[in-house]
């Protein structure tokens, strides 16, 4: 069987090229959007990082929603 692309040929030129952009690279405005965000929603940060371990799915999407609503102190 021959392969369907020549390996032995040597590309002459490239067309277009698109750099992706940075996906980790912080916008200006995003740092205050993110702060206004989290004074509007308090409720919405999210569990403590760390390991937790449940018997099923329905016990963890409880815990989960309890733990992004109930009030944080500030």
């Amino acid at each position: 069987m021959n392969p369907v692309i020549n390996l032995e040929e040597n590309i002459g030129k490239t067309v277009g090229r698109r750099v992706p952009p940075d996906p980790l690279k912080i916008q200006p405005g995003e740092i205050e959007d993110a702060r206004a965000w989290l004074r509007a929603f308090p409720g919405l940060r999210g569990a403590r990082p760390g390991v937790y371990r449940f018997h099923s799915h329905e016990d963890a999407d409880a815990w989960l929603i309890n733990a992004r609503t109930k009030k944080i102190p500030n």
